[in-house]
């Protein structure tokens, strides 16, 4: 027996609750995964959190042990690139949507979907990243991709106080690089100054309808908030920039012109880490481990045990968290 947070929906009847599952069940529900993982930490996302709360569909398989992140121990392996003993990272895959997830004490993953925890990190910290400071890297490694670097300019980041913003900062300023965070939390101005942001915006300048093309100010952004946002970041958007969108806390649409990209040549990049081929995955996570300053990723988090996951997800959705959270299972 092993303890998991478990969702089930019957009739549109939806519980959420921490229960113990039997390594039978678990065995049942990850046919044809190769992998075992004692999971030590996972992590509390914002699709983690639609999960938690039914809020969004994003649960397409019931019952489900949600957490689309995972970090522990190998304690048994039919794949034959990992063995007993290694230490390993999840994210994505559909983990928490249609397989079992991480926010257990026990996982059956497929071998294929694993990274080997770098050199440096620890699974507690691997987690403080998760998927959230993984695609933040993601982004980051776009923006420097499209030829973006520290002397182009400003760099914009939406819903900075969340994970993928507030590592998106501090990776940008251990590159030096100057940035703009945009929050509707003004008490966080310190906050996100302590990560690296130059200056601070309120979003209500970015989350209602703004004319097709707005003077010029980003020569690039990262933005996890969709919507009215991300149309006037385009809008906003330098000559030549480079945005990189990857979420939707405002939204899934995206109410824009195509004004900025051929009036100014400003180049939209989708950033998707859940189905991520592994050669950029590693080497996101090789440079998380050599890029992210460890004294601010400890300031951004904070640790709770598997119960209160579900207390977090409804916070997280209220706007009431802040940076990353940490779920050790174990407690």
């Amino acid at each position: 027996m092993f303890k998991a947070v478990w969702l089930t929906k019957d009739n549109d009847r939806f519980s959420a609750a921490v229960r113990e599952i039997t390594d039978d069940a678990l065995d049942a529900a990850a046919a044809g995964a190769e992998v075992t993982l004692a999971v030590e930490y996972s992590t509390i996302n914002y699709k983690d959190a639609l999960a938690l709360t039914n809020r969004s569909p994003v649960v397409r398989k019931w019952p489900m042990v949600p957490g689309i992140d995972a970090a522990g121990t190998v304690s048994a392996s039919t794949h034959p690139q990992w063995k007993a003993g290694d230490r390993v990272i999840l994210n994505g895959w559909g983990v928490g949507e249609t397989h079992w997830g991480g926010l257990a004490q026990k996982a059956k993953l497929k071998g294929d979907w694993l990274v080997a925890l770098p050199a440096g990190i620890s699974t507690r910290q691997a987690m403080a990243i998760g998927t959230a400071g993984y695609t933040a890297m993601l982004c980051c490694l776009a923006l420097e991709q499209q030829g973006i670097t520290k002397s182009s300019g400003d760099v914009l980041v939406t819903g900075a106080t969340g994970g993928v913003g507030s590592i998106a900062l501090a990776i940008l300023s251990r590159w030096g690089w100057r940035t703009v965070a945009s929050t509707g939390k003004s008490t966080e101005a310190d906050y996100l100054k302590s990560l690296g942001a130059a200056d601070v915006i309120d979003r209500a300048e970015l989350s209602t309808p703004g004319k097709p093309l707005q003077k010029e100010r980003w020569a690039a952004v990262i933005d996890a908030v969709g919507s009215h946002t991300l149309a006037n970041a385009c809008a906003q958007t330098r000559y030549g920039g480079v945005v990189a969108a990857c979420g939707l806390a405002q939204g899934m649409d995206f109410p824009a012109t195509v004004a900025p990209f051929i009036l100014r040549g400003v180049r939209l990049i989708g950033v998707d880490s859940v189905m991520c081929p592994m050669a950029r995955r590693t080497a996101a996570w090789q440079r998380l481990a050599t890029d992210l300053d460890r004294a601010k990723l400890d300031a951004i988090t904070r640790e709770v045990g598997l119960a209160a996951s579900l207390e977090v997800a409804r916070d997280m959705l209220a706007g009431k968290v802040r940076g990353r959270t940490v779920v050790d299972v174990n407690r």
